[in-house]
């Protein structure tokens, strides 16, 4: 991530922010030549194909060149900033130090070396323990490449003996977004570093293989979303460059609509009766500040659904040539930013209370729509849910989020003439459609799954029975 080209200038380069992502453009530049840059202090914000993100500097210094424009798109590796950390306090001018020295004799360690700190990307982070902490064990990782085969069981120690876990704060900001207690972690890293690898590791559902290859959705009204561009006097046609999270898109739903075999199935439901339980929600004490909407009652019903059909959570593995069935849900939820449609997803929403569930679509909502979803809240998502509704759309047939077995789509809910107690009445009415994948889901399930979801929104006490 970081190199010397002479005693006083450090090298800042583009890391890998994402699961093997190749490139990232940057978005903004938060310094510019001659600020005076501290460790662990944002230096700009960068877009990979899966999430916006903000990058520490992780040295002491005075900036000296950005190598990039904003706009720009930067490959991995490449160096984005140099720093003059000789030009500011002594404490700036030392700090590099032991980076200077064992890179040119040990060139190959720093691959191996830095990917376990490669995400220093995530905001929200304190610096206080890195920049005491950082310095020696960065040239021990590089001054120990001979060992690096056994020397996992051998740093657990000075870990335990700080009292504190030691963590790189990308991968404190990792643990934080996962739910992960650094504390009951076995650290794998050299000196007792916990990685990021040691996280991920105890999120048993995130390392899905198949997908972190694509972690983004986008339902039938991406291309109308996709084209702002205004057309000027005489202009004929507008060309837009396709990168970060829209690249993604295409190349996702391309992957998923030729891989997976879709059937999608359509059911109209009379929902007067959940929007009535909307309203009494809201004026429930127990619910007060809570986001309660339509949605959090069919993702409820959803949730109600597979566990009473459970078999429809599952992925495929075409390595293997097998089913895996999971035994929990990761509820993803179809989010519209200005950088495109993203799905970031509930863990484990199957666990979670109404209240809870509200709290967790609230959280996720807001952070979609301020840009800081995380590259950890888009994986291992096991079933999708997009409203298309709030365009006002009745219904579409949805694309499998990639890896998944089926995504619910729901429409708008209009007041419509219905056939209720034998006399024709206005009632609130919408139209939901699962799509699924055949080599998972067979009719009779998809079918099953679909007619529980409408039960329930048709007659919401079923919440109670059912559950």
């Amino acid at each position: 991530m970081t190199t010397m080209t002479d005693a006083a200038l450090a090298e800042f380069k583009m890391p890998d922010v994402g699961e093997g992502l190749t490139e990232a453009e940057i978005l903004k530049w938060y310094v510019q030549p001659g600020d005076a840059v501290t460790d662990g202090q944002v230096v700009c914000e960068v877009e990979t194909a899966k999430a916006a993100v903000e990058l520490p500097i992780p040295f002491n210094g005075v900036v000296r060149e950005l190598r990039f424009p904003e706009g720009t798109t930067v490959d991995v590796g490449q160096v984005i900033i140099a720093v003059d950390v000789a030009g500011g306090s002594g404490s700036a001018a030392a700090a590099p130090a032991p980076v200077s020295v064992p890179e040119p004799t040990a060139p190959e360690p720093e691959p191996e070396a830095e990917p376990k700190g490669r995400q220093p990307v995530l905001v929200g982070y304190g610096v206080s323990e890195a920049s005491t902490k950082r310095r020696p064990r960065k040239s021990d990782v590089v001054a120990a490449p001979a060992a690096v085969t056994e020397p996992a069981p051998e740093p657990q120690a000075p870990a335990k003996g700080n009292g504190r876990p030691l963590a790189k704060p990308p991968v404190r900001k990792l643990a934080k977004d996962l739910g992960v207690d650094l504390a009951s972690l076995t650290p794998s890293g050299p000196d007792g570093v916990i990685t990021r690898e040691d996280v991920h590791a105890a999120v048993a559902p995130a390392p899905e293989p198949v997908v972190t290859q694509a972690q983004v959705l986008a339902p039938p009204q991406e291309p109308v979303a996709a084209a702002p561009a205004v057309v000027q006097d005489g202009v004929r046609e507008t060309r837009i460059p396709v990168k970060g999270v829209r690249k993604a898109t295409a190349a996702a739903m391309v992957g998923s609509a030729f891989t997976a075999p879709h059937v999608t199935e359509f059911v109209t439901v009379d929902v007067t009766r959940t929007m009535k339980l909307v309203e009494e929600l809201k004026a429930d004490k127990e619910m007060q500040g809570l986001r309660v909407n339509p949605l959090l009652l069919t993702a409820k019903a959803l949730l109600v659904a597979i566990k009473r059909n459970p078999e429809i959570s599952a992925s495929w593995d075409e390595a293997a040539q097998e089913i895996v069935r999971k035994h929990y849900v990761n509820l993803g939820i179809a989010a519209a930013t200005p950088r495109g449609l993203i799905v970031p997803n509930i863990k484990d929403a199957h666990a979670k209370t109404l209240p809870e569930l509200a709290t967790a679509l609230g959280e996720l909502v807001s952070t979609a729509r301020e840009g800081k979803t995380s590259p950890g809240a888009m994986q291992g998502g096991t079933v999708t849910i997009t409203n298309v509704g709030v365009f006002g759309v009745d219904t579409g047939t949805p694309i499998l989020n990639p890896g998944e077995p089926a995504i619910l789509a729901v429409g708008a809910i209009k007041l419509q003439p219905w056939v209720h107690k034998g006399k024709v009445k206005p009632r609130q009415v919408t139209t939901l459609a699962l799509s699924f994948d055949h080599r998972l889901v067979d009719g009779e399930l998809g079918s099953k799954v679909l007619a529980d979801v409408a039960a329930i929104l048709e007659q919401p006490k079923r919440l109670i029975t059912w559950a």
